[in-house]
Parts: C-alpha cells; sequence; structure tokens
C-alpha cells in the first residue's frame, strides 16, 4: 500500500481537475490524437504488451482531458480502458468542472491510503 502516491493518488487530490480553464484548440488537439492514436498504441505496446482489445481496440482515455489542456500524445496521460468505462468517464468527467458538482466537495474520512 505504500505506491499510492507514485501511482497518481496524491497527484489526483492535489492537482484537481477543476481549477483548468477550456483550451481555444480543442479541434486541434482530437486532430493531433486521432493522428497519432495508432503509432502511439505501437509504442505504448512495446512497453506495456499489446494495446488491449475487447474485439475493437479499447479506447484510449485521457486523464488530464484534452478539453482542459491535457496533451494529445503524452504517455503518462493515456490510459486504456474498456469501451463501457470511457463512456462513464466522460459522461462523469463534466461533473468535475461543474459549479458545485459532486466532484469539487471533500470525500469520505479515508478517501486514500498513501
Amino acid at each position: 500500500m505504500g505506491f499510492a502516491a507514485a501511482a497518481g493518488g496524491r497527484a489526483a487530490i492535489t492537482h484537481c481537475c477543476c481549477d483548468y480553464p477550456k483550451v481555444t484548440d480543442l479541434e486541434r488537439r482530437r486532430k493531433t490524437w486521432d493522428r497519432a492514436r495508432k503509432s502511439f498504441r505501437e509504442e505504448w505496446g512495446e512497453e506495456f504488451g499489446a494495446w488491449p482489445r475487447s474485439g475493437d481496440a479499447w479506447p484510449g482515455h485521457h486523464i488530464f482531458d484534452l478539453a482542459h489542456g491535457g496533451e494529445p500524445t503524452a504517455p503518462a496521460n493515456v490510459l486504456p480502458v474498456p469501451r463501457d468505462v470511457h463512456d462513464v468517464f466522460n459522461t462523469e468527467y463534466p461533473a468535475c468542472y461543474a459549479p458545485g458538482g459532486r466532484w469539487r466537495s471533500v470525500g469520505p474520512d479515508h478517501p486514500y491510503v498513501d
């Protein structure tokens, strides 16, 4: 249990997505990701093994989302997730930026152990 901070636990707590404004170049960022997706997955696969698939390749979820300044092809910013999980992420992400949203409030008494 001593590795949670290295895995991003503390970063997720101290660098909340809620503070980032929307970017003006979202279309450029999406096009950059679209053009790089195949080669990104191949490079990722060289280090971690083949990009996961369930029929089709899993989507790549941008942890620091593109609409708020996330880098489209930063290796530490893209995580492969099953399509249904990616859909949940995309549904919940806007709540992080919404005024008074539940993701902007303090969580349970013991949310993480790091």
